[in-house]
């Protein structure tokens, strides 16, 4: 038992809580094989050691105590329900025949558990949408509120999601289990998809009143260093890069009244330097393993942005190259949009502009708004001013985030 004072246990419960819950409550999903068990059985054992701590002392291990805790916590649940659900004392039964040495507490076993949780969460079996809000709660410990506030959803549609994915890995006996070598290729995409989901959120929201959202993006780089510093294969080195890359930029994006400033035009003394040093080594580690894919190609094009002291000074045609593998890797119309546009970086506008024609005359971005307002940027520069404008009033009739519909209002204006 370590010496700590009665009054100050409040104080050391919360820093246990904040640095250790999300283990705790993986190793106890582990145990107990149930996400809504383990969550009351972690609450329950937070208030033993609320109620047993000052008493008896602070544990020398308090991750240790607060599971062995939460486990009888759940097994003494189990033994009430039994009394009207004859299956619970069965239940009960097995859980309690576990050894204490089976528990697995050591640091190793127990940073296998949160590996385990976020595969469990990300499973293909899942619909994408539960897959992020499984993730944002069980791992990332974000309130159903928060993450509602964040999706622009309501509470209690959320929270039926979170729910429904339970219930699924529940009948369906979704193994809490890091994949074999042989299905850790597919089952790592759906893991990396999340991540990527949550950033691009974060990074550049779909609709709202704020271009970002800081919270989101940090919780996925959070998520990111997480599943790096258990599984660092290539691909989630490179994301990991990429969204450090892209976070690095936040504080230039927009101006104090919230307007939107393009990557040309930004001041890149705001850029973070810790954040594009840490990226350009995280790419380089990950080019080097020649075992890279999508994640890693679009983290080296951002590195290129990131090193360039100015906008013309940028190495477009690298960047064009890096896009065309893009494009091979994970073929796309997105990818060839921004191919577009760097190619009009390149070769000028009129290249740019003919390469964009053919990709929405193929019908597959005609309700993207970026693709539109793209090509009137070309047409502006191109002085085809009726052609911008166009453009530019499909680009607003398509957006929902307001910092873009004041960005192509201005523009329009400015057409005159």
């Amino acid at each position: 038992m370590l010496e700590t004072p009665p009054e100050e246990i409040p104080a050391l419960l919360d820093s246990v809580y904040r640095a250790e819950s999300g283990r705790i409550l993986a190793t106890l999903i582990r145990l107990l094989g149930d996400f809504d068990l383990a969550e009351d059985a972690m609450q329950d054992a937070f208030a033993a050691a609320l109620d047993r701590w000052p008493k008896d002392g602070a544990p020398a291990n308090p991750r240790a105590w607060l599971v062995s805790a939460g486990r009888f916590k759940a097994i003494d649940a189990l033994r009430r329900r039994a009394r009207f659900d004859a299956s619970q004392d069965k239940i009960a039964e097995e859980l309690e025949a576990q050894s204490n040495e089976a528990m697995g507490l050591d640091d190793e076993s127990v940073e296998d558990d949160r590996l385990r949780l976020i595969f469990t969460c990300c499973h293909p079996a899942l619909a994408p949408e539960a897959r992020v809000a499984l993730t944002l709660r069980e791992v990332c410990g974000l309130t159903t509120e928060e993450i509602a506030r964040a999706f622009l959803t309501t509470p209690p549609t959320l929270a039926q999601r979170i729910v429904r994915a339970k219930a699924k890995i529940r009948d369906e006996r979704i193994p809490y289990q890091v994949p074999s070598p042989a299905e850790l290729p597919e089952r790592l995409g759906a893991v990396l998809h999340v991540i990527y989901l949550v950033f691009n959120e974060g990074y550049s929201a779909s609709s709202g009143a704020t271009l970002t959202r800081a919270d989101l993006s940090g919780e996925a780089i959070r998520l990111g260093r997480l599943l790096n510093a258990l599984l660092p294969e290539p691909e989630v080195i490179g994301l990991l890069a990429l969204m450090l890359l892209q976070e690095s930029r936040r504080a230039a994006r927009t101006s104090p009244s919230g307007e939107i400033i393009l990557l040309e035009n930004q001041n890149r003394s705001l850029w973070n330097p810790e954040q594009i040093t840490e990226g350009v080594a995280l790419v380089e580690r990950a080019l080097l393993s020649r075992r890279f894919g999508p994640y890693t190609l679009q983290a080296a094009i951002a590195a290129l942005h990131s090193e360039a002291a100015t906008a013309a000074a940028t190495d477009w045609p690298q960047i064009v190259a890096l896009y065309s593998m893009l494009a091979r890797a994970a073929p796309s119309p997105v990818v060839e949009l921004n191919r577009a546009v760097a190619v009009a970086m390149r070769d000028g506008p009129e290249a740019g502009l003919k390469l964009i024609d053919d990709i929405l005359r193929r019908g597959e971005l005609a309700d993207y708004h970026l693709a539109h307002s793209a090509k009137a940027d070309l047409c502006r520069r191109l002085g085809r001013t009726a052609e911008a404008r166009s453009s530019y009033e499909k680009a607003l009739a398509l957006t929902q985030l307001e910092p873009e519909r004041r960005f192509l209002q201005n523009r329009l204006r400015e057409l005159g």
